[in-house]
């Protein structure tokens, strides 16, 4: 029986979910929601709809799980807990200082609902959060390091884009590699914000557009960039399409740590990522986390769940059986 998954939001990560959806073959895609205008959107999926967002409560009985593909800032406060009294949900919701207050939304939504919400997957938070509680589970006596980068961050970029004068740009963050390494050697260093990262803007400018302002404008942007070293190039449109349209990142979590009877023997736990897409990396663990809900819906459970909740065996389409004889 296939996992009937509806999409809303078509963009970049809905794409993705489109994509990661093709490669489990226990799910299939049952409509994709849009607040634009339908027929103005195309999907790669042949003979399934695409209908408007307002329209997802006819839906109700013919979706196991809706992949929220909104963004943090507005759209999945909002949109989560109610689609929760509607659907299971999955989102990627990764204002981490935000977090506690979005899952009591989604609990309470979901509860009344009897539904399952699954927030902030994707991989920071989720595979990074996971590594991080591993790490400090496994290593109680020890210090935790997460570094981003190389990678485009997209809510940089559009902080950039918003500059007066500006017409495109994609930033950059890069970690510190003499930091890196020397977590890597067991150093334990104390670091600011900015010996961990730097970052680096790539800008095309309207025309007749200040470049000097522009580049204040950047360097002093509070939350951005004023806390971090950072480089602004000025390129031409043409270069930006033709060095610049991806969306790779990536980035590392580690933990340095002690164990003996008195801390005589040093460990160091690093888990990395390094993507092409960081939409599509992270449309395939929501979809995974997608399969859990409908396995944990089907269960009887109801409300609010992170990744620390959710066992492995629920992502995987393979049986405990399989799963024990080939992974184990």
């Amino acid at each position: 029986m296939s996992i009937k998954i509806g999409i809303a939001g078509y963009g970049n990560l809905g794409r993705g979910v489109e994509c990661a959806i093709k490669q489990n073959p226990d799910m299939e895609l049952a409509a994709v929601f849009t607040r634009r205008n339908p027929e103005s959107v195309q999907i790669l999926t042949e003979g399934v709809p695409v209908c408007r967002m307002e329209d997802a409560g006819e839906w109700k009985d013919r979706i196991d799980v809706m992949i929220l593909c909104g963004g943090s800032a507005t759209d999945l406060p909002e949109q989560t807990p109610a689609f929760a009294k509607m659907f299971n949900v999955i989102d990627s919701f990764d204002t981490h200082a935000k977090i506690p207050e979005h899952y009591a939304n989604v609990d309470a939504a979901a509860k009344e609902g009897g539904k399952v919400g699954i927030i902030s997957v994707g991989w920071d938070p989720g595979m990074f959060s996971l590594n991080r509680l591993y790490a400090n589970a496994i290593l109680p006596d020890g210090k935790d390091y997460t570094f981003w980068g190389k990678g485009v961050s997209q809510g940089h970029s559009d902080a950039v884009r918003r500059i007066e004068g500006v017409k495109d740009a994609r930033q950059y963050t890069i970690p510190v590699e003499s930091a890196l390494e020397a977590v890597r050697a067991g150093e334990n260093p104390e670091l600011s914000t900015r010996e961990k990262h730097t970052r680096e803007c790539f800008v095309v400018l309207e025309e007749g557009a200040d470049a000097a302002k522009v580049e204040e404008e950047i360097r002093t942007m509070p939350n951005y960039f004023a806390d971090y070293d950072t480089t602004v190039h000025f390129i031409s449109e043409e270069e930006l399409q033709k060095n610049h349209s991806g969306i790779p990142h990536g980035g590392f979590v580690l933990r340095s740590g002690k164990t003996g009877w008195n801390g005589e023997n040093s460990h160091l736990i690093e888990y990395s990522l390094k993507l092409d897409s960081n939409p599509e990396f992270t449309s395939c663990v929501l979809a995974a986390y997608a399969r859990a809900a409908y396995r944990l819906s089907r269960e009887g459970v109801s409300g609010c769940r992170t990744v620390f909740d959710i066992a492995p065996a629920y992502l995987s389409e393979k049986s405990g059986e399989e799963l024990r004889k080939m992974m184990l």
